[in-house]
């Protein structure tokens, strides 16, 4: 059985999950409109993914007993600079996601709740895995710099990641 205390904070997390879904799905209809159909297919699929982590927070606060909430979501940003900014954004975003993450981990330590601790494990090893690939995008995109070439290319390499099955770690 959970706690309040824990069940509130899952339920916080719930919806950062959520807005993270959401935020993506945004900037995946930026790229789309930009012509950066790879950029938006990655997007789309990463916007997925979170939706699925959201799920299996909502799963896990009802089998334990807790009452999930579906939360009213703020809109997301709609414009962004570049794709550079885009990623950067993504980036951040990522981060605050993990300090979130870690401060459920933390109470679940406090509050002795070892089921919930466990359980969010998955979420602090997928949280090392999304900050990695933003930043080695990132990377790539200050190695291009203005090149429109390696923007085609970098752009194109997305799409095969978009294309191919989501990772070992995805639900």
């Amino acid at each position: 059985m959970l706690s309040k205390k824990i069940e509130a904070a899952l339920n916080a997390q719930v919806q950062v999950e959520a807005m993270s879904s959401q935020a993506y799905l945004a900037m995946a209809s930026w790229g789309e409109n930009q012509g950066l159909s790879g950029t938006a297919a990655f997007l789309y699929k990463h916007s997925d993914e979170e939706r699925l982590h959201m799920l299996k927070l909502v799963k896990f606060i009802n089998e334990r007993g807790g009452k999930a909430v579906i939360p009213a979501l703020k809109q997301p940003s709609t414009s962004f600079k570049s794709i550079t900014d885009i990623f950067k954004s993504l980036l951040f975003h990522e981060t605050k996601v993990t300090q979130e993450i870690n401060g459920v981990v933390d109470m679940c330590l406090k509050e002795k709740d070892y089921t919930t601790h466990n359980f969010m494990q998955w979420y602090v090893s997928e949280q090392i895995e999304e900050e990695a690939l933003a930043r080695t995008l990132i990377d790539k995109l200050n190695l291009i710099g203005n090149d429109k070439g390696g923007l085609y290319l970098f752009d194109r390499d997305l799409q095969g990641m978009s294309a191919a099955p989501a990772g070992m770690g995805h639900p």
